[in-house]
């Protein structure tokens, strides 16, 4: 479950390149799937399945995107978001937010409140998902610049 820090094999891309995404969803199967995705296009994915968990892990480490589902037990999505806003504030933009509730008015609020929120939903299709963590690197290291 934690961030692990191996070596990587040589494979010629360099520490710069490889992202590390923090993957948070109650769905275990779901969680692999999208894990084993990821890694195929060398992320590096450490996996939490309720909001709780995934701030043990924000707390240690800095991720560079964060997939986060809306509806969890003991921590939903918008209040480990909040927590995080509040705990380490430069992670805010980091975030995607996943759901299957496309119609739940809290959900939907939520997400509305949050400064330009990037939302995929469920069932997630795989080149989105990537093409959507490119965005937020992207959106990420330009503030950077």
């Amino acid at each position: 479950m934690s961030h692990s820090s191996q070596s990587q094999p040589n494979t010629g891309i360099t520490d710069l390149e490889i992202k590390n995404i923090l993957l948070v969803d109650d769905d275990e199967e779901l969680a692999f799937t999208l894990k084993q995705l990821l890694e195929l296009h060398n992320f590096i994915v450490t996996t939490a399945h309720n909001g709780a968990e995934a701030l043990r892990e924000v707390l240690a480490f800095d991720f560079d995107v964060i997939i986060c589902d809306m509806m969890m037990p003991k921590m939903p999505g918008d209040m480990f978001y909040l927590a995080v806003q509040r705990s380490k504030p430069e992670l805010a933009k980091r975030f995607m937010f996943v759901t299957g509730h496309a119609d739940n008015p809290k959900v939907d609020a939520f997400l509305k409140s949050v400064d330009d929120a990037v939302v995929i939903f469920k069932p997630v299709l795989n080149e989105e998902l990537v093409r959507m963590i490119s965005f937020v690197l992207n959106r990420t290291e330009n503030k950077a610049n």
